[in-house]
């Protein structure tokens, strides 16, 4: 329901004669107020709001006016603004929603607007629709897995060699912390994410959209649920019922909470887990589907700045984002919380002050590049994938359909998803 308001928003909008901004133009007392909105926790909150502050005292004829919701509120309230003509100056989208929201005239082109000649080039080009350049990527993520040496080593066990590992591996593995945990520590948690699906389908050769469709075979899908059924019926890891309870947040996570020593998350997260758990974390790369030449990982960002193609504050729009990507105090400040920034020059600049975590990250990044698959940008209506596919996957872990009924349901209601 999130998805079709904010596509039922993005319509009006699009249609909507309504000027976004205040009545005055967006000026208050000589400043050119823009609002910026983004989703996050309080952490990535309290760093934004520092962002901003120093952004106003570089610029001080300009406020900023973040506008911050928790993720699952976030789209809920971007679709009420742009409904009402209200778009904020400047938003924050993901990959998913890229195409929906530059195909509605929604977002200004921003070529030639923001000084992007020291982002990485082709991280760039994940930010064009039909070689207009809609959105600025944050930052760079990828989607490893996550592993707690010391409680993997403490269940006797050896950390694999990631290069050769296979879903064999990890389970078995995986089943023997669970083991020796004696009800205390899970092996691994797992994520019903579609960037698991994703790298999964790619390692048989399959794209998860193809030619406007949903690229996956019906087999495929049902591998990945057998797998995560595998999981759960060697207790490698939990039922479905405690992964449902401790749900999406990166704060719940079993990692987080010393309750599971492998996991898979954006690399991003990896700070925040850490943190969590007071434990030292490492990334590997996800195992691999016997025979298969690749692990499927791919680089995204983490997500966009875009600027409102309604706002009547462009300048001063344009001036924030280039601040947020370009400028190593803003770097200082939000380091890895957007994903790793791709100003190579920004990234020199704060290499000293990230954190051990994103340090790892960085390395690990470097090391598997020559291994990613290239970005590619979803179709319209890719929005509603995480809650299809959420519902298909808990259909069948609960035992409410078949793999059969339930792969041919989710192809249904994807494909018409992005076909619509």
């Amino acid at each position: 329901m999130k998805r079709i308001l904010a596509a039922t928003a993005i319509t009006l909008l699009a249609v909507s004669a309504t000027a976004c901004g205040s009545d005055d133009g967006g000026e208050s007392g000589g400043k050119t107020k823009v609002v910026f909105s983004y989703w996050g926790s309080d952490a990535r909150q309290k760093l934004t709001e520092s962002a901003i502050a120093t952004f106003e005292k570089k610029n001080p004829t300009i406020d900023v006016e973040g506008d911050f919701s928790d993720w699952d509120s976030y789209y809920e309230k971007l679709a009420t603004k742009t409904a009402a003509g209200d778009a904020p100056d400047v938003m924050s989208i993901e990959i998913r929603g890229l195409a929906e929201y530059s195909g509605r005239a929604t977002l200004a082109d921003l070529t030639g607007k923001v000084n992007t000649a020291d982002l990485d080039q082709e991280v760039l080009k994940a930010g064009q629709v039909d070689g207009k350049q809609y959105a600025i990527p944050t930052g760079v993520n990828t989607f490893p897995m996550i592993v707690n040496k010391a409680a993997v080593e403490k269940a006797g066990q050896q950390i694999p060699d990631d290069k050769t590992w296979t879903w064999d591996d990890y389970i078995s593995i995986s089943q023997k912390v669970t083991e020796q945990g004696q009800g205390k520590l899970w092996g691994t948690e797992y994520n019903e994410n579609p960037a698991f699906l994703q790298l999964f389908a790619a390692q048989r050769g399959e794209q998860f959209y193809k030619d406007g469709r949903i690229g996956l075979s019906e087999q495929t899908i049902k591998d990945w649920w057998a797998l995560l059924q595998k999981i759960i019926s060697t207790k490698a890891g939990p039922d479905a019922a405690l992964m449902l309870e401790t749900g999406t947040k990166v704060d719940q996570a079993l990692l987080a909470t010393n309750a599971s020593a492998f996991g898979s998350w954006w690399s991003n997260q990896l700070t925040a887990l850490s943190k969590g758990s007071g434990q030292e974390l490492d990334l590997l790369r996800m195992p691999k589907a016997q025979g298969a030449t690749t692990a499927g990982m791919f680089l995204q960002p983490a997500m966009y700045y875009t600027i409102s193609a309604k706002t009547e504050k462009a300048e001063a729009a344009q001036k924030f984002v280039d601040f947020l990507v370009n400028d190593p105090e803003a770097g200082a400040i939000l380091l890895s919380d957007r994903g790793l920034p791709t100003n190579a020059k920004v990234v020199t600049a704060i290499k000293d002050k990230l954190t051990p975590a994103d340090q790892k990250v960085l390395a690990f990044i470097d090391s598997i590049k020559s291994e990613l698959s290239p970005i590619s940008i979803p179709p319209k209506g890719a929005m509603e994938m995480e809650d299809i596919l959420k519902r298909a996957t808990d259909s069948v872990l609960f035992g409410k359909a078949s793999a059969d009924d339930a792969a041919t349901a989710f192809l249904t209601e994807a494909n018409a998803a992005i076909t619509k």
